[in-house]
């Protein structure tokens, strides 16, 4: 199984989303803040930059492993899931957030391996 972004299946969704909400790939492109020349790039086959792809799932309310077959089938590791959740809480800063990170990640290695 593929571990490719699946541009084309992206592009078809956002596509869907902006029928969806009535829109103009041009309101598509002020609302999600990314350039008119990235969809029109994308709707040639090429994939958005890692910020465009960024803007786009989070105006879209879309999943980026949606895109990714492989993805699908499978779960994150437990420690990825951990950091993801403690740098994208509000109420920690970087750098505590980043302390509580290692703390668990020491922990988690030292009771995993007994």
């Amino acid at each position: 199984m593929s571990d490719r972004f699946d541009n084309e299946a992206f592009y078809a969704a956002l596509n869907s989303v902006r029928l969806s909400r009535q829109m103009t790939w041009k309101d598509v492109a002020s609302e999600a803040n990314v350039n008119a020349s990235t969809l029109s790039r994308m709707n040639q086959g090429a994939k958005p930059d890692v910020d465009g792809l960024a803007a786009l799932l989070s105006w879209s309310h879309l999943k980026a492993e949606m895109f990714i077959p492989s993805a699908r089938k499978t779960e994150a590791e437990p420690l990825a899931k951990i950091t993801a959740l403690l740098r994208a809480d509000p109420k920690l800063s970087k750098a505590n957030a980043k302390l509580i990170e290692s703390i668990v990640i020491e922990t988690y290695n030292k009771l995993r391996s007994g």
